[in-house]
């Protein structure tokens, strides 16, 4: 699956919501998740900007799909269905 070349910072956030993840804290331009889903923490930065770049979106995707057992394409298509 392609990544979308037009999520946005908060869409991104609503959508890791649906795997546990909140808003910890934002500082400027920057949102930090949290999720203790699997038992530990897990901590994702998140850039506020209207377009993530492909690789900064494939970046967190990795991150978070690593830390949900899943691969980075399972990941897309459930959050970008």
């Amino acid at each position: 699956m392609k990544l979308p070349r037009d999520v946005g910072g908060e869409v991104l956030v609503r959508s890791l919501r649906r795997f546990g993840y909140e808003i910890s804290r934002q500082t400027g331009s920057h949102i930090r998740v949290t999720s203790t889903l699997k038992g530990r923490e897990h901590h994702v930065t998140i850039p506020n900007h209207k377009h993530l770049r492909l690789g900064t979106l494939a970046q967190i995707l990795g991150d978070v799909a690593s830390y949900l057992d899943l691969s980075r394409e399972e990941l897309a298509q459930e959050l970008f269905r």
